[in-house]
């Protein structure tokens, strides 16, 4: 149980980490992921094509998350002004 605790204390401070574009591609890689699995699974009616389609779906998802992202980003000045910048 302590090993979890750390492990899991380690990979939360890891993923602080993260860009917004790492966790953008990351995002897209799970929805991508989860949708090619159930549609793999559902078309082949078999794991493996479950596991395929789930591969294929991460690999896609990341790969449209990280080409979509926007070009440009907006923060507030402390004045309360909308201020654009490349991201």
């Amino acid at each position: 149980m302590k090993k979890f605790l750390v492990m899991a204390v380690m990979a939360l401070a890891l993923a602080g980490c993260q860009t917004a574009r790492q966790d953008r591609q990351l995002n897209g890689a799970l929805i991508g992921g989860g949708a090619g699995a159930l549609i793999g699974g559902v078309a082949s009616n078999s794991a493996g094509g479950a596991v395929a389609g789930g591969l294929v779906g991460a690999a896609a998802g990341a790969l449209i998350a990280d080409a979509t992202r926007p070009g440009r980003c907006y923060y507030y000045t402390r004045s309360g002004h909308q201020r654009y910048t490349r991201c």
